[in-house]
């Protein structure tokens, strides 16, 4: 057992040595088979190169120009179209019904009137070839794809022109359409602004209470009134209070007096007196200069009274005369009835304030009552102006922005990378098809030799029977090889050989005719 551990252990380290023989036998025995699968690999790899269809990219780049010396000048008066915007839709502008139409017949596919399904799928085929891309902010890459050179660098070319004729188009009919539907809503708040004019008007005709500033002038109408019936009214107590005093006085006087005396003349004339300063008293004080000498004269008539009873009376001073109306009394009746007048005229001034305090209260409660209607015709007024004026600015900013836009002086597009001729087809080509053929074709005959020794249960070395069996090997005898398998195994080498030198004669020829573009 030691003995065959010891046989072992070096022959496992060397395995992957000892498989070269092996190998080496089994690809003389198989020679023709893996020639022929090598060159069979290799020349489908080369046929399948040679079939693939090329494809030829061409490009162009599109600067998208938003900043000019026109934007700082009429910036707050014209609304430019913003890049963002225009990348975003210019896919949509560019797949077009109307550009794919110019693209088809630029590309020639028009020249065989298909029917309109036909269209449809050959559309789809040339978005499915067509990129657009933003590598930056303000640059959009239009690249399309097709086997033909030739036409790829003319729709490219194409895509590039409709695709700046269709912006610019787009962008002019978008400012048209905005100051046509801004120009439509100023028409449209005129009217209402007419209407709300003539609604405000008539009301205010058909309401004169409604007028501006006629709630102040009622308001201090009401106020001036109020001041006149107070004013009255105190006056009237005034008048009241005077003809009752003259009531008064009038009763105690007699209609008819008679002088008979000296005494009674000097009584006449007290009386006078005091009916004198009593009526003074009614619109004076005590003070009054007019009082103080109708006082000094009623006390020189009463000494002169006390005088003329303290006098001895003789037959004869008697002063015998006729009857006559007392003055004092008719003075006082006078007095009196023009103190009644004036009350009259005050109470009649009072009566008359009221009523058209009245009048003015009421027509205060109607404007009271219309100012909620005059309010919302105000405020109706008041909002239309206002948008009305606005709406009108907007038009203005609008019509700049439209012929900014008509003249192109706003957003632009240049053609900053115009497309170019495709001189060599993009993708797969014919030397990484035929390489990786050619790879292939190494690995697939090599991988199956490898698995045929691995999985074939045969012995095939000496060293399999010592790993295997745990049993030293004498000596192996070869095989003897008679005149003819020699010559049947010369036979194979050169048909294997010469499987093995067709493949890179074949892809030299093939890549000379390529250089002299025959194929």
């Amino acid at each position: 057992m030691n003995q065959s551990a010891a046989w072992g252990a070096p022959e496992e380290g060397r395995s992957v040595f000892d498989a070269v023989p092996v190998l080496s036998k089994e690809f003389k025995r198989r020679s023709v088979l893996l020639a022929g699968l090598f060159a069979g690999i290799a020349l489908l790899g080369l046929v399948l190169g040679m079939m693939l269809p090329k494809k030829y990219t061409s490009s162009t780049i599109i600067l998208v120009e938003d900043r000019n010396i026109i934007a700082p000048l009429m910036e707050g008066r014209a609304v430019a179209t913003s890049v963002v915007d225009r990348a975003s839709i210019l896919r949509e502008v560019a797949f077009s019904r109307r550009v794919m139409e110019e693209i088809l017949k630029t590309g020639g596919w028009l020249q065989d009137n298909p029917t309109p399904l036909e269209q449809d799928k050959l559309i789809e085929k040339i978005i499915d070839r067509t990129s657009i891309s933003n590598p930056r902010a303000n640059l959009i890459e239009i690249a399309y794809s097709d086997s033909d050179a030739t036409r790829a660098y003319e729709i490219t070319r194409r895509f590039a022109e409709l695709v700046i004729q269709e912006s610019l188009a787009t962008k002019e009919r978008e400012s048209s359409e905005a100051y046509a539907f801004i120009d439509s809503q100023v028409n449209q708040y005129h009217a209402k602004l007419t209407a709300a004019e003539n609604g405000l008007e008539a009301f205010r005709q058909s309401t004169p209470d409604a007028r501006p500033g006629t709630d102040v002038d009622v308001n201090a109408r009401i106020g001036e009134l109020r001041r006149i019936i107070e004013g009255a009214r105190m006056e009237l107590i005034d008048l009241r209070s005077q003809e009752s005093a003259l009531q008064s006085q009038l009763s105690g006087e007699s209609e008819i007096t008679l002088v008979q005396t000296r005494a009674g003349q000097f009584r006449a004339r007290l009386a006078e007196l005091q009916s004198e300063r009593d009526r003074l008293l009614l619109q004076y004080t005590d003070q009054h200069p007019d009082v103080v000498r109708l006082q000094h004269q009623i006390r020189d008539v009463e000494q002169d009274l006390r005088r003329e009873e303290s006098a001895p009376r003789t037959a004869g001073t008697a002063l015998d005369g006729p009857a006559a109306f007392n003055p004092l009394y008719g003075e006082l009746r006078s007095k009196l009835a023009e103190a009644r007048r004036r009350s009259a005229a005050t109470a009649a001034r009072i009566a008359s304030a009221e009523q058209m305090l009245a009048s003015e209260m009421a027509r205060s409660n109607r404007i009271a009552s219309s100012e909620s209607t005059l309010a919302e015709l105000t405020r109706d007024y008041e909002v239309n102006r206002d948008l009305y004026q606005d709406l009108l600015k907007r038009r203005e900013n609008a019509r700049v922005s439209m012929n900014l836009d008509a003249e192109q002086r706003g957003l632009s597009f240049r053609i900053q990378e115009p497309a170019q001729m495709p001189l060599r087809p993009s993708g797969l080509r014919v030397m990484h098809v035929a390489g990786a053929g050619l790879a292939l074709a190494l690995l697939i005959p090599l991988g199956l030799l490898f698995a045929l020794t691995k999985l074939d249960p045969r012995v095939r070395s000496p060293l399999q029977i010592e790993r295997e069996a745990g049993l030293p090997v004498l000596g192996t005898m070869p095989a003897y090889l008679t005149g003819r398998r020699r010559r049947a195994a010369l036979r194979r080498y050169s048909l294997a050989a010469s499987l093995f030198l067709a493949v890179p004669l074949l892809y030299g020829l093939t890549y000379t005719l390529k250089v002299m573009e025959v194929l």
